[in-house]
């Protein structure tokens, strides 16, 4: 049998571009002799719905739309993915749902059972759960296939979440039970690093338990702050990938089940490369959703505004990017420098806007008010909200969108200008640690063949340059300090680590095993325990003191394990330490 897969890059609750999306590539496999065509999950609707998929008027919209999708359904048959109302009148009023369309009509619908609610899934909020597995045949008596439809989290087994059963129901062992031959998929699985290889290993698992092989198709693109790969592939019953669609594009995979010699099995990209990719189609999709042309960008000089602007240029074209260099009394003369240089090499528009005037009167206007008190943080951040208002009025003056280019371990621990260069519409790297901006930055120049970012912008210690001689309190030059501080973000965010689990390890001498750090190194960085000790709390507190800030700042591009914004659900309660924190602490230093 000849089945294509239609990887698509749904815009949410664009019902009528979403669904000509999904007639153009039934007509496109039709030609190409397809038998079956299977689309992602919500294709019509687009994935994640939130709350317009309590708007009745887009419900009942979607649902015209897939009656008008089954009409070119002749000749061949459609899985394709919806919201469909709950017709029980029990529970949540809509059901994340598929329907088999074939012969010009809708024939049967199922419901996903398992609706996921972590990390950035939400969907018990919305959905009420399906119950019922759904097998339809296509094909003859002797060559046919009994065709059993999955949708998303049906897949994943309860293995993901450290051995703690989550669900009560396998979806996929009773549509193997209700007499499937063939598994497919319809799937909305964001990205982040690594998780293909979970993906496959995962689903190997189920297809080799079962003895079904399994077609699988992922959206692709960006809504809002999460990211989707595609990627979409066939195994066949031995768990053997069979078939991949491109990573990071929309595709339409035809795949020959038969004869899987003939099929294309796309490579996927390695770690920072997909990183790469991820940002890249976040940017695009972000900016073309929401209805912009232009972007523009603060160019500093530094690795991070060099980084986001060579990205925005993959993403929408040099063209459509605008630089705005805007020195200070305080800004080195190789910053200026190195933005122009950066410019020319990406060959975008380079505005320069000097701030010392501005800022003269700022100080004169604020001085009275301030007193005698030495200048301190709050006379530099005066230069960085200076900044965030010009590249504001900019963005409202020509409709551009500003692009924030802070990374993860400056927001982490608030090292960012609240209404300064935090303000813009995506923050585009803020789930990047810098570590990975400087190693992508490096790739950018490698992969090219030729210089984009100067090299000097790479190797120079990074400095927000509002104050004479000032560096970056991370000392990245460091490796062991920036290695501790980095992995103690992932450990505060993507692990949700605290206080307590460290002094743990630290007193029984597990630390650095656990974190990947060498022990020499480490007992450099902190010859004592008090030194230890003193850092942890210094940076558990300025971590839960800089949510103030971070509540209030773009979205951000989803390209970890967990993100700051609505990947992690923080508290400004949370900056505390326990009892039991107090009695290990006791403990170390007695």
């Amino acid at each position: 049998m000849r089945v294509a897969l239609a990887q698509t890059d749904p815009t949410v609750a664009d019902i009528d571009g979403n669904a000509a999306r999904v007639v153009a590539r039934i007509q496109s496999a039709r030609q190409a002799g397809a038998q079956l065509v299977v689309t992602t999950e919500l294709a019509v609707f687009g994935y994640p719905p939130k709350d317009l998929v309590l708007r009745d008027d887009l419900v009942r919209r979607n649902v015209a739309a897939l009656e008008e999708i089954a009409t070119h359904c002749t000749g061949i048959t459609a899985v394709v993915g919806f919201a469909k109302p709950n017709p029980s009148g029990v529970g949540k009023g809509v059901l994340n749902a598929a329907a088999v369309c074939r012969n010009g009509a809708v024939e049967a619908t199922y419901a996903k059972m398992l609706l996921p609610t972590y990390d950035v899934f939400d969907e018990s909020r919305y959905f009420e759960p399906g119950r019922t597995p759904l097998v339809f045949t296509i094909g003859g008596e002797q060559d046919g296939h009994r065709v059993g439809i999955t949708i998303c989290e049906d897949l994943w087994s309860d293995s993901q979440f450290d051995g703690r059963r989550v669900y009560g129901l396998d979806p996929v062992a009773l549509t193997a039970k209700a007499g499937a031959t063939l598994l497919v998929n319809l799937s909305a699985s964001p990205y982040r690093p690594g998780i293909q290889h979970d993906r496959e290993a995962l689903f190997a698992s189920q297809v080799r338990e079962h003895s079904l092989p399994l077609i699988y198709v992922n959206q692709v693109g960006g809504n809002d702050d999460v990211m989707f790969d595609g990627a979409s592939l066939v195994l066949d019953s031995k768990g053997t990938v069979i078939a991949r669609a491109k990573a990071f594009d929309e595709d339409l995979l035809l795949v020959d089940l038969e004869h899987s010699e003939d099929n294309r099995v796309e490579p996927y990209p390695q770690r920072n490369e997909s990183i790469h990719s991820a940002l890249v189609l976040g940017i695009r999709d972000y900016t073309e959703k929401c209805g912009f042309d232009h972007v523009v960008i603060g160019l500093s000089g530094g690795v991070d505004s060099a980084l986001t602007a060579v990205l925005a240029v993959e993403a929408v074209g040099a063209d459509r990017v605008h630089g705005v260099a805007m020195p200070s009394r305080y800004s080195s003369n190789h910053s200026l420098k190195d933005a122009e240089e950066l410019s020319k090499n990406l060959g975008i528009e380079l505005r320069t806007i000097p701030i010392e005037g501005v800022h003269r009167s700022f100080e004169q206007a604020i001085a009275p008010h301030f007193g005698d008190d030495a200048p301190g943080v709050a006379e530099e951040n005066i230069q960085a909200r200076i900044r965030g208002s010009l590249l504001m009025a900019l963005s409202n003056k020509f409709g551009w969108l500003l692009l924030t280019t802070g990374n993860k371990s400056e927001i982490a621990v608030g090292y960012c200008t609240l209404y300064g260069d935090m303000c813009g519409g995506l923050a585009v790297l803020s789930d990047v640690p810098k570590t990975v901006v400087f190693e992508l930055a490096r790739s950018v120049n490698q992969t090219a063949g030729h210089v984009r970012i100067p090299q000097r912008t790479i190797d120079k210690p990074p400095s927000a340059e509002l104050r004479a001689n000032q560096r970056d309190p991370f000392d990245y030059g460091n490796l062991t300090r920036r290695g501790y501080h980095e992995e103690m973000v992932r450990a505060f965010t993507e692990f949700r680590r605290n206080p307590e689990w460290f002094l743990e390890l630290y007193g029984k001498g597990l630390l650095e095993q656990e974190m990947k750090l060498d022990l020499g190194r480490l007992q450099k960085l902190f010859p004592s325990s008090r030194h230890f000790i003193h850092d942890l709390e210094k940076y558990w507190r300025m971590f839960n003191a800089a949510y103030f800030k971070r509540i209030q700042g773009p979205p951000i591009p989803i390209v970890s394990k967990r993100a700051f914004g609505t990947d992690l659900r923080e508290s400004l309660m949370s900056a505390h330490f326990t009892s039991r924190y107090y009695d290990l602490r006791s403990e170390i230093l007695s």
